[in-house]
């Protein structure tokens, strides 16, 4: 709920509105989950509160730690379904990875999140509540500077609940995160970024591409409903214009299928004039997925030919990998339970 309609909840018991603040103080500010902590309204207050409302309806089941100190959450929401989160401490700042679905329905090659199919979507509460359970494993006071959409599921396929998450993010009576610090990520959902280049809210694009032609690109991503590549930086393109926010294209190096010099002139030639950023990142490894990751020469050599060609670009250092929490590695439970033989085989690029 946002703070108008809590105000309206409060006024409707007889309560002033201004306990809607007080409320929300606690939950984003103080990120207190328990009516019962809340010691500045009255018992019966509390009392009433916790008969009619919980503050989250999932639990923190299970968290691992990475070598390099990421930090990956598993999930449990009310109806048995499970999503994962991550947390990635860098020098002065957080930054958190989300889900927004249980499951994907887009099904990349690459990806485990969507070998056991679309479960369902994530409610805005429980997006939010992936924030409060990733405070609740930091010291107290401790910030999160940066926000991306990019764990399980496709933003733009559950789009509703996911601008209403957002907001709260953004809020002044939220998490207070700027909006230029949030990330939204989408595989080419075109009527999505067209939707959110009108919001009036700068948060930040970013694409997933994985391919600089359609042919390479629908071996990765095989979703037919996806449109084609030109006509997704079109819409990018259009999405900077809007906004005048700077769009990021997220490219998976896959050995032997999109590796390949001629792929990087493609994006290039693609790219050029628009002022984006290429992340290159190299395969993260999924159990039962028959790809290979290119080796460490192949992805200067990709990302030298990028600069030849005057478009700007790095590759993503490789983080949480060894808890599969790195980039097309997080599954919830699914990994564990779903064999992955349903994978396609994938020839050898041309070139």
């Amino acid at each position: 709920m946002n703070l108008a309609e809590v105000e309206e909840f409060f006024a409707e018991v007889g309560e002033p509105k201004y306990r809607a603040a007080q409320v929300f103080s606690w939950i984003y500010d103080k990120h207190v989950a328990e009516w019962g902590g809340m010691s500045n309204l009255s018992l019966r207050l509390r009392e009433t509160l916790a008969s009619q409302w919980a503050i989250v309806t999932s639990h923190l089941e299970e968290v691992r730690e990475s070598h390099d100190g990421t930090t990956k959450l598993l999930i449990r929401l009310s109806d048995g379904q499970a999503v994962e989160s991550v947390l990635i401490p860098e020098e002065g700042r957080n930054t958190v990875c989300l889900s927004t679905q249980v499951g994907c329905s887009i099904r990349c090659s690459f990806c485990a999140s969507g070998k056991g199919g679309l479960k369902r979507n994530l409610s805005s509460g429980e997006i939010l509540e992936e924030l409060l359970h990733i405070f609740s494993t930091l010291p107290p006071g401790a910030p999160i500077r940066n926000v991306v959409l990019m764990g399980m599921g496709e933003p733009m396929m559950n789009y509703d609940n996911v601008m209403r998450a957002v907001r709260a993010m953004n809020a002044a009576w939220g998490f207070q995160i700027g909006a230029r610090r949030i990330t939204i990520s989408t595989v080419g959902v075109i009527s999505g970024i067209k939707r959110l280049a009108k919001e009036g809210i700068q948060v930040n694009l970013a694409v997933s591409l994985h391919g600089a032609d359609d042919r390479t690109r629908r071996r990765i991503v095989p979703a037919t409903r996806i449109a084609s590549v030109a006509s997704i930086v079109e819409a990018a393109r259009d999405y900077f214009g809007e906004t005048r926010r700077r769009v990021s294209f997220e490219y998976v190096v896959i050995d032997g299928v999109n590796s390949s010099l001629r792929q990087a002139r493609k994006l290039a030639e693609l790219l050029r004039g628009f002022p984006c950023f290429v992340n290159l990142i190299p395969l993260n490894p999924v159990d039962g997925i028959p790809l290979r990751p290119p080796d460490e020469c192949r992805v200067r050599a990709f990302l030298r030919e990028m600069e030849r060609e005057g478009i700007s670009a790095a590759i993503r250092a490789q983080r949480g990998d060894d808890i599969s929490a790195a980039c097309g590695q997080l599954a919830g439970e699914i990994r564990a339970r779903e064999a992955r033989s349903s994978s396609p085989e994938m020839r050898s690029e041309a070139g």
